[in-house]
């Protein structure tokens, strides 16, 4: 007899795309995607970063199969086992143990559109999970359209993994080349290589309900991409006459990088040209209570006309905000840390969120999304013992595990 058919979930919109594809392939639970921007004129179907996102899982997984549609507006998935970078199987480097995945000149999203997802799938990996990313389209900046900074993603999304008994210590992110957003807010031709090496059998129960503390200190990266360099000095000194009066400890590094250099055909002296040019700034918040960390990005516009200053204060001011919105868990690393809850073992945790963060678009289809693939649905209640207006919020773990991984 032949194996029954999978029964496919099914899922309309763009929206919480990569999530979607995340959750499928941790499950196991095939999905079909249908209604992808039909309605646009111009660009209906999957835009450049969602094929290049298909093409990543294709690369770090066994056996993963998809379907798209002749205009790219329905998608059938059926996930494979996640491996990672497995040498003789599409790896390359000196050892064989790393993946390349070059990104389009057409993408407008960062990098960590595709680290953030991609560091779910890691722990849960048969192998090492690295990946280098290249091309003329990786944007190691923030963007304009909500995506963080390699820095943010770096220094405050990464060492929350420790808190699942994952190993944070064992993550490594460089940054190669830096980048911004290039013109019309796409492509930026930096270079980034992820190493992900704690693969886990189980993810720990998470218990962060605690007071979140009071913040010790704050750091940051300033970076300027083929700019004047007194770019960083100008928008760390604007941001730390906001944050001075609060904290004394606040250290801002600043990272200097030559725009990269890339063929351009359109060009008449030597066919090269400058790209991903742009300044930004990253600031982390740090509180005494472990594992608490708030973060904030700014990016200059791919459109100029902002001064360093105005970076600087706006991204001092969008640190005090992600602070006044209260809980544990930043609203950048939120979706990552009930994503591990939901697949860790099967046990309640608990976070202690911000009620505005609960309310987001993102978190409450995260929690449907996660019904419909079989997790158990939150459990929401006020917190008692202050007089903040946070939320506890818990989960109950899946206990899906990582099959590639042999029980020690």
């Amino acid at each position: 007899m032949s194996a029954p058919r999978p029964e496919f979930l099914k899922f309309t919109g763009h929206k919480s795309f990569t999530q979607r594809l995340v959750l499928s392939t941790l499950t196991g639970r095939p999905v079909h995607i249908s209604k992808i921007r039909s309605n646009s004129p111009t660009n209906p179907g999957l835009a450049p970063h969602e094929v290049s996102f298909l093409r990543l899982l294709e690369a770090v997984t066994n056996g993963s199969s998809m379907q798209i549609s002749y205009t790219g507006t329905t998608i059938t998935f059926v996930p494979g086992l996640i491996t990672g970078a497995v040498p003789g199987y599409g790896a390359v480097g000196d050892e064989g143990d790393i993946v390349e995945h070059s990104l389009p000149a057409t993408c407008a999203r960062g990098v960590t559109y595709f680290l953030l997802p991609l560091c779910l799938l890691a722990p849960f990996s048969k192998s090492h999970m690295n990946v280098r990313f290249t091309g003329p389209g990786v944007i190691t900046s923030a963007t304009e359209t909500g995506d963080l900074s390699v820095d943010s993603f770096r220094t405050a999304v990464l060492p929350l993994y420790d808190l699942f008994g994952i190993p944070a210590a064992r993550i490594e992110l460089k940054v190669l080349q830096r980048s911004c957003a290039g013109l019309k807010g796409a492509g930026g031709a930096g270079e980034v290589e992820l190493r992900f090496a704690s693969q886990v059998r189980l993810p720990k129960t998470l218990h962060l309900n605690r007071s979140p503390g009071k913040i010790k200190r704050i750091r940051g990266v300033a970076y300027a991409t083929g700019v004047s360099a007194s770019n960083n000095a100008r928008m760390i000194h604007a941001a730390r006459e906001v944050l001075n009066p609060f904290v004394s400890d606040i250290h801002v590094a600043a990272q200097y990088d030559q725009a990269p250099l890339i063929a351009d055909n359109t060009e008449k002296a030597g066919g090269k040209r400058r790209m991903g040019i742009g300044f930004g700034l990253s600031l982390v918040a740090e509180s005494s209570a472990a594992g608490v960390l708030y973060s904030a990005d700014v990016v200059a516009p791919p459109k100029g006309g902002v001064v360093p200053e105005d970076i600087g204060k706006r991204c001092a001011y969008q640190l005090l905000e992600s602070l006044s919105l209260g809980g544990c868990v930043s609203g950048a690393a939120t979706g990552t840390i009930l994503t591990l809850m939901a697949m860790g073992s099967e046990d309640v945790g608990r976070v202690r969120l911000g009620r505005d963060i609960i309310g987001r678009e993102e978190v409450i289809n995260l929690a449907r999304d996660s019904r419909k693939f079989g997790a158990s649905s939150w459990g929401l209640r006020d917190v008692d013992e202050d007089d903040t207006d946070d939320i506890v919020v818990s989960v109950k773990g899946t206990g899906v595990g990582n099959v590639g991984r042999k029980v020690a």
